[in-house]
């Protein structure tokens, strides 16, 4: 889909309005679970006014194709989860109510509230107990964007736990000003299932799946997604799995990306594909003007196969769904950036180098994933003085892939693998092999701050270390 200098700034325009509105690898549970017994048990809730929102944890047997059933664990039985929306600088309340039997927590990601409401148990957020135990949480919604919300516990080796599960959901936190302006909003979260555990040829353990599905659905089973010729569709992506990148395409038609990980980008652009890390959202305008029936849909035609992917339907149309490769991949996180930094953001930093690597022992086998020589647990936390600003050295020096994220705060990308970029807001970066990138941010969010790979089986395998202010 190719247009004009003038309707592209008409579509991004639309949309920015839109926008402004709206052990190292832990062994078993037991580690976990002391900490669960700060939750609430359910008398509590008779006693305290009603909450804005109850996420239930449960069991759930999920049909993603005819007579294809998945055993998982959701929220409120449904995948993904309610969607929680709420205006920017409103407070809410949410009781969560574990009805599992083992530990669990709900991590509200990317917005910037108390360590103690923040859902990770590193942080000393606490978590509703096994068994029925409820836990509230209270926080002022902020920043406005899309974020999310999902489990934040330990998997280990067990791949039914935490983010390999169906526990996720989408979480919009709405500007004060809404106008409106588009004429379909829809929600994709895009997740693997049934994964197992295999080596990899360098030596890293790594997960594979069976199945893929956007939202509950895997591709060709569920309900498309109906438009008229005309229409732009604002799209909000998600990358819900617990360890799988992802491309998508939709033959026929662009994305106008206005959003990363739900921040305005400097700089929006047309792209024929989008790329997501674990993770990492992405919010874009489709205008339709190439009438058909298509598959938007993963761009690697295995995981395609294995089911991720929609079908978008035109008004009138009939046939098969069509799929087209893409031409090229053109995401780069650097098209939507600014040539260079602002003259009011020349406040001096102060270097935190956090340099990746992975730890072998015995025969070269796989041990540990390291911060600067060091695996969770035993780190030493980064001392923080408030309100200074700070350049985040992300250098990654192994031959893996990570989607790394800092809780509570968002970061500035100001160099990709060495190319300066200013003015992009995130707070998953896709780091990859052998890949060194600088991020600012100023530490205005006291509390305990995690930081960690978002792949699950690398955070399970120590990749994680916490910020704390001095």
């Amino acid at each position: 889909m190719e247009s004009t200098d003038s309707s592209r700034i008409e579509a991004c325009c639309r949309h920015l309005e839109i926008v402004k509105r709206r052990d190292f690898l832990i062994k078993g549970s037991g580690a976990l679970a002391g900490a669960y017994t700060l939750g609430h048990s359910l008398p509590f809730l008779a006693q305290s006014p009603a909450a804005d929102y109850t996420i239930r944890i449960a069991p759930l047997s999920l049909e993603i194709a005819p007579g294809k059933i998945v055993k998982t664990t959701a929220f409120n039985g449904k995948v993904p989860g309610e969607l929680i929306r709420v205006q920017e600088s409103k407070q809410v309340t949410i009781d969560v109510v574990n009805d599992t039997d083992v530990p669990d927590i709900v991590h509200w990601h990317g917005l910037h509230i108390p360590s103690e409401q923040d859902g990770a148990i590193e942080e000393g957020s606490p978590a509703p107990a096994p068994r029925g135990g409820t836990q509230r949480y209270t926080w002022v919604a902020q920043p406005a964007g899309t974020r999310w919300y999902h489990s934040h516990g330990m998997a280990g080796h067990n791949v039914n736990r935490a983010t390999y599960t169906g526990e996720f959901g989408f979480l919009m936190v709405d500007p004060v000003s809404n106008p409106a302006r588009y004429d379909q909003e829809i929600f994709l979260a895009l997740h693997d299932w049934e994964g197992h555990v295999q080596g990899s040829a360098e030596g890293y353990q790594e997960v594979v799946y069976s199945y893929a599905t956007i939202n509950d659905r895997m591709l060709g089973f569920g309900e498309p997604i109906r438009v008229l010729k005309g229409e732009r569709v604002l799209l909000h992506v998600l990358n819900a799995s617990a360890t799988l990148m992802h491309n998508l395409a939709l033959p026929g038609h662009r994305f106008l990306v206005t959003a990363l990980d739900g921040n305005l980008v400097p700089s929006p652009e047309e792209v024929e594909t989008i790329r997501l890390g674990p993770a990492e959202r992405v919010d874009a305008v489709v205008e339709m003007k190439s009438p058909g029936i298509w598959v938007l849909g993963e761009t690697d035609p295995a995981i395609r196969k294995a089911g991720m992917g929609t079908v978008v339907e035109y008004a009138n149309r009939t046939g098969a769904p069509v799929w087209q490769n893409p031409s090229h991949f053109d995401f780069q996180y650097e098209l939507f950036g600014a040539a260079s930094p602002s003259a009011a953001d020349a406040a001096e930093e102060v270097v935190i180098p956090l340099v990746i690597k992975p730890k072998f022992e015995g025969y070269g086998d796989f041990d540990h994933w390291t911060i600067n020589g060091s695996s969770w647990p035993h780190v030493k936390p980064v001392l923080l003085k408030e309100n200074t600003r700070y350049r985040l050295i992300f250098d990654n020096q192994s031959n893996d892939v990570h989607p790394v994220h800092l809780h509570r705060h968002s970061f500035e990308l100001r160099t990709l693998n060495r190319k300066p970029t200013a003015g992009i807001l995130k707070d998953v970066v896709l780091l990859g092999t052998g890949m060194k990138t600088e991020a600012v941010f100023t530490a205005d969010n006291p509390g305990k701050t995690l930081f960690h790979c978002h792949q699950q089986d690398h955070m399970d395998s120590g990749f994680m270390t916490l910020f704390d202010y001095a």
